[in-house]
């Protein structure tokens, strides 16, 4: 069985720089919104000036074309000059988080340190805050042109346009290292214009050009790809959120939504979560979400429970029940690889866990069920097959691998031919998810690596995750379930560890344990309750699932170092030394 996506539409353009140059042309702006609902806009023109003055500023630093440049910066005009700037420069823009989780400070330079390695970047562009912190990476990596900030490159009045070619690349970024160490996916000018195209075929309104809001970073493909790049190569008008400024508070998305009319905005299933527990009546006083057409909901697995009670809670506000769009894809394939349609109610299908865990089949739903999201068919330009062990396509209703193919895969991993070799064969692509074709839909469930064996039977971790939904105490989003050996046991069985709101107890314990049995019928060995920030996350929030296993059985598992004064003197000490250190060699 495969599933084929429609034709892709003409493209707009055959390179990012071509996109930028038109969305000049337009009467488009993008909006920085800031945590006091401050509005600072940035016309698609003043970005195209800026951005020939970055390249210029660049090559005059020894930028030359086709050299990596790395951007570490918070959601900002400073990003947006800065990336584009990079490509107008025939250079590579390279996107890592910046400093966001202080109390893991080691870890975190230690994992730009390597990003910075792998991808042999030349440059460092940041602003001047997050520069204050950077020195020990760029020491350790040895980044030949330093670290500018964006300010400072932007002072100068001279313009550059390297025209780029659609197979040059585009964009290097980090997959979401979920279950593996990150891996740098290169990424065409051509793969992400026709993501992009793909896209607009899926969301184009009957006039104009959509509108969007976003508090994704832009670091990571949903928001980078999905929302800004998207919209430039739409010429439409998009508002970016800071993402620390929606998780202290979330009501400030959907007041964005609201006041900007918008029709577009993305986000992680999560999010929609956290609007339900932290969102008050007196936030969202007057709120309008009629206009919100497209929902999308994806990046992580998808909750039917979730999607329900968001749909229920926020009718009230003109939000529609079919305005939630479940979606799915990766880094690899440079988003999107398959979409739900835009209208009718989404498929969610009860099925017997034991069935699938067992048979690798879709069977009706027993005395305990596990519900799993259709995430629609294959996007335009788009194949999408389901294979087993031994790489036959296999027929509706059976569980394998998860491949697809289209012209918005990676150029490859970057400067690792064996990894691209073993996730790409013949053009298909091996996601590394297990899935299942339903009724010409497809149902994704779970990382293969990830899998959790008791008893003999497979079963996906949000089996056990979602059960955990509703608990008073647990935090939303932040428990993982994996299989373990116990000492002195034969088998495998179910370790939760759980991060929690209150102090840990024994009746909050209890009632963890309870509510997986009553989902699952399986009794977990282990329970472990954890401070907040506990369990180790990639860049995009993902949770690691085998990094806290392996922490949990080395008894590493630690809450992140409080942040004070005296801490932060210490870590801007330690950078001033980096950038000296590397100043002298």
């Amino acid at each position: 069985m495969r599933l084929v996506g429609p034709p892709l539409l003409p493209l707009r353009a055959h390179t990012f720089v071509d996109a930028l140059t038109q969305a000049g042309r337009a009467n488009a702006r993008l909006t920085f919104v800031d945590a006091q609902e401050q509005e600072t806009v940035l016309e698609h023109g003043a970005l195209v000036r800026s951005a020939r003055r970055l390249a210029h500023a660049l090559r005059e630093r020894g930028v030359q074309p086709g050299d990596r440049v790395a951007l570490v910066l918070p959601t900002g005009a400073d990003f947006v000059e800065g990336f584009f700037g990079i490509q107008f420069a025939g250079a590579v823009p390279v996107p890592l988080y910046p400093p966001v989780r202080l109390g893991r400070m080691e870890e975190y330079l230690a994992a730009t340190t390597r990003m910075l390695t792998v991808v042999g970047a030349r440059l460092v562009l940041s602003d001047r805050r997050v520069k204050l912190l950077l020195g020990q990476a760029i020491a350790r990596a040895a980044v030949p042109l330093g670290c500018p900030t964006v300010a400072e490159l932007r002072e100068g009045t001279q313009e550059l346009t390297h025209e780029a070619r659609p197979e040059d690349l585009g964009l290097i970024q980090f997959s979401s290292g979920s279950t593996v160490d990150p891996k740098a996916v290169s990424l065409s000018h051509h793969a992400l214009i026709t993501q992009c195209a793909a896209l607009e075929a899926l969301m184009k309104p009957a006039q104009g050009a959509p509108s969007g809001v976003s508090w994704l970073p832009l670091y990571h493909d949903m928001g980078l790809i999905g929302c800004l790049l998207s919209a430039i190569y739409q010429a439409g008008p998009l508002a970016l959120l800071p993402p620390e400024a929606f998780l202290v508070k979330p009501a400030l998305w959907l007041r964005a939504l609201s006041r900007h009319r918008a029709t577009i905005s993305p986000a992680p299933n999560f999010a929609y979560g956290l609007c339900l527990k932290r969102v008050k009546p007196v936030d969202v006083q007057g709120v309008d979400l009629s206009n919100w057409t497209h929902a999308l909901n994806g990046a992580e697995p998808v909750s039917a429970e979730t999607m329900e009670k968001f749909s229920t809670r926020f009718a009230e506000h003109g939000f529609r029940r079919e305005a939630l769009m479940p979606v799915y894809g990766m880094s690899e394939a440079s988003l999107a690889v398959s979409f739900t349609a835009s209208v009718g109610a989404k498929r969610a299908l009860a099925i017997d866990p034991v069935a699938l865990a067992t048979e690798g089949r879709v069977a009706p739903a027993a005395a305990h069920s596990r519900t799993v999201v259709s995430v629609g068919t294959a996007v335009p330009g788009c194949e999408l097959e389901v294979r087993d062990d031994r790489g036959a396509v296999l027929a509706e209703g059976a569980l394998g691998r998860v491949l697809v193919r289209g012209p918005f895969l990676m150029s490859g991993y970057f400067g690792d031919r064996a990894a691209t070799d073993r996730a790409v064969q013949d053009g298909w692509l091996d996601t590394g998810d297990l899935g299942f074709i339903e009724g010409g839909e497809l149902f994704v469930c779970g990382r293969s690596k990830d899998v959790v064996i008791v008893r003999g039977r497979n079963h996906a971790p949000q089996e056990f995750e979602d059960a955990l939904e509703s608990i008073e105490g647990v935090r939303t989003g932040c428990a993982v379930a994996l299989g373990f050996v116990p000492p002195g046991e034969p088998d495998e069985r179910l370790l939760l560890l759980v991060e929690t709101t209150v102090a840990p107890a024994a009746a909050l314990k209890d009632q963890v344990r309870a509510a997986v049995l009553a989902r699952t019928g399986v009794d977990a060995h282990t329970i472990e309750l954890l401070e907040p920030g506990t369990l180790p996350r990639t860049s995009s929030g993902k949770l690691r699932r085998q990094e806290a296993l392996r922490r949990f059985q080395a008894q590493a598992l630690s809450a992140p170092e409080k942040v004070n004064a005296l801490t932060m003197g210490r870590e801007l000490a330690k950078s001033a030394l980096g950038y000296a250190k590397a100043a002298l060699e």
